[in-house]
């Protein structure tokens, strides 16, 4: 027993020292303990509601939700890109002599972004004429990421409306709506590339139709929407909240003239009529007089009705008829002349070979009437 005794006095520091070590290895290293469950310092942090992992909560049947229209129409809008070179003159002409080994020219790049949306499983998209003109590259690329360099068909400066085409398969179509339907109040959906950020979409209301006299194009029937439209947003989809395309987007009034929400849309009816005839023909064919005009205004620099001749166009069918530059034209085919405008939209909608009847006046020396043949506008180059 003596000898026991004398055996754990002997081992005392040495278990006394292995308890110290083990105590100081479960303090650092709580998971050495057995069946210890752990507890995660995000859970400890956010407290015992957190703890048990549950299903999120189902989405109340009162709310309000556009998603599966989106989810429906917006593969149909897709993003464009276009590239063109543009020549800048590094000196001034006269000191280019001056200077024979340095190029007179230089050569610059620049890009831009646009909308547009696929309106057959052919491959034919609609766009505005102002996102492609001038370009010499267009790349189309869709929402589920494929992409193709595209086609130009044909446009429409007088409606600010291209026709492009991909060749791609099964693509996505977007359909169509009347836009003769729409009503003031309706809700309508905005879908486009804005800002370059990719698709957007953006909510609001019908707030007007048949909007014209805006200078935004020749022939303007426009939808006014409040629905935000920022650049990049040019030919994307305007849509029902039932998913039915009523517009392609094409411009808003800047913030510098006090505009807030007010947006432009070219109605779909307009859209389906001009792609039909640039998809036939490869263009659309107006009527054309051949004049330039100006917009009478009267001393305090209010428009007035009528319109004055500036001059005549190479071609022009009203050479030879005995007008002159400052003649005032006051009705076309009986109806008053509101301005140039007014004038080169019921010209543009005639079919070419129609005649027209001109009342004008010419200062100093009366009214006069004579007949106006209408030929086809010459194609833009």
């Amino acid at each position: 027993m003596h000898r026991f005794f004398r055996l754990v006095r002997d081992l005392s520091p040495w278990i006394a020292l292995g308890l110290a070590g083990a105590l100081g290895a479960v303090y650092l290293r709580p998971s050495l303990l057995p069946h210890r469950t752990q507890v995660s310092d995000a859970a400890v942090k956010i407290g015992p509601a957190a703890a048990p992992s549950s299903p999120a909560p189902a989405r109340s049947a009162a709310t309000v939700s556009y998603a599966q229209t989106i989810a429906r129409v917006a593969p149909a809008v897709v993003n464009i890109s276009t590239r063109k070179v543009i020549l800048e003159r590094q000196l001034p002409e006269q000191f280019a002599p001056w200077f024979p080994d340095l190029p007179e020219f230089r050569r610059r790049e620049e890009s831009s972004r646009g909308s547009g949306v696929i309106l057959d499983a052919e491959g034919h998209i609609a766009t505005n004429y102002h996102v492609i003109k001038g370009v010499e590259e267009i790349i189309v690329q869709l929402r589920d990421g494929r992409t193709a360099k595209a086609r130009l068909v044909g446009t429409d400066p007088d409606t600010d409306l291209a026709i492009l085409k991909i060749g791609l398969d099964h693509l996505p179509v977007m359909p169509l709506g009347r836009s003769d339907q729409l009503q003031v109040g309706d809700v309508v959906l905005a879908i486009g590339n804005s800002l370059g950020l990719g698709q957007t979409v953006t909510l609001g209301i019908c707030s007007a139709t048949g909007r014209s006299q805006l200078g935004l194009a020749l022939l303007e029937n426009f939808i006014q929407t409040d629905a935000a439209i920022n650049p990049g947003n040019s030919g994307g989809a305007l849509v029902t909240a039932g998913g039915e395309l009523v517009g392609i987007n094409t411009a808003i009034l800047s913030h510098e003239q006090g505009a807030e929400g007010i947006g432009f849309a070219i109605p779909v009816n307009l859209v389906r009529g001009v792609a039909q005839e640039i998809e036939a023909k490869g263009r659309v064919v107006r009527g054309w007089s051949g004049l330039g005009l100006n917009d009478l205004t009267d001393n305090a620099g209010n428009p007035i009705a009528g319109v004055q001749i500036a001059g005549f166009y190479r071609g022009s069918p009203a050479l030879g008829l005995g007008l002159r530059p400052g003649d005032v034209l006051t009705a076309l085919d009986g109806a008053p002349i509101s301005g140039r405008q007014d004038f080169f939209g019921r010209i543009a909608r005639l079919a070419p070979g129609t005649t027209v009847k001109l009342k004008g006046v010419r200062p100093g020396a009366g009214s006069f009437d004579l007949k106006l043949g209408i030929v086809a506008r010459p194609i833009e180059r």
